[in-house]
């Protein structure tokens, strides 16, 4: 007889249950579905071909990527609070899913955002401390140095020690696994940071023709 090396089914189903749901919620492409509903198009086939708020503001519609932003950081919080229903360690596996679901999303051929809205939503919800500090830092570096993608690297890295002293150790387990996909997902723009090229928020400089730099978070 086969054993389940991770417990019997009537044991563990939350735990699927979590991270499947949490995925799931995270996949949904709000920025995409936006800009279809107001007409604008694709928003993959524009600027850097992301998802995210950051691309949909480079529509020019300042209030939909606005939405994107909230409904983006909205479903990394959900998860967690609805994952939270089951018990705290389905919590965080739901809020793991949701990051997961964002940035490799099913629907779009595992191709989504960058994961820092979500993260920061998902922080919030499962240790608010930690989740105010990571914003905080955020909005720090990008207001000093105006390097986006710095200040959405700041924030992740920092996730797992923050989750360390404020948290518990599930949290912490989050924070490292936010900090590794967030840096996966911005090896880009880390390159560009090394050798002194990465365009501050507001230069506005294009590469590849008139494809926009993928400068910022998502």
């Amino acid at each position: 007889m086969l054993v389940d090396p991770l417990g019997d089914l009537t044991y563990t189903w939350p735990f699927w249950a979590a991270a499947v749901g949490g995925y799931l919620l995270g996949s949904i492409p709000f920025g995409l579905l936006l800009t279809k509903f107001a007409g604008l198009g694709d928003i993959r086939a524009i600027g850097s071909g992301n998802i995210g708020a950051t691309n949909v503001l480079r529509t020019g519609n300042k209030r939909l990527a606005a939405l994107t932003l909230v409904l983006d950081g909205g479903k990394g919080a959900a998860a967690v609070l609805l994952g939270g229903m089951l018990g705290p360690d389905t919590a965080v596996l739901a809020g793991a899913g949701a990051l997961i679901g964002h940035c490799f999303p099913i629907w779009l051929k595992f191709r989504g955002g960058k994961g820092v809205a979500t993260f920061l939503g998902i922080m919030l919800a499962a240790a608010p401390w930690v989740g105010l500090a990571c914003c905080a830092l955020w909005l720090a570096v990008a207001g000093l140095l105006r390097l986006s993608s710095l200040a959405a690297l700041t924030a992740a890295l920092a996730a797992p020690v923050l989750a360390h002293f404020l948290a518990d150790p599930q949290r912490t387990e989050l924070g490292l696994l936010i900090a590794v996909v967030v840096v996966i997902r911005h090896h880009e723009n880390i390159r560009r940071l090394v050798t002194g090229k990465e365009p501050k928020i507001g230069a506005g400089k294009k590469s590849e023709g008139d494809k926009e730099v993928d400068t910022r978070t998502d």
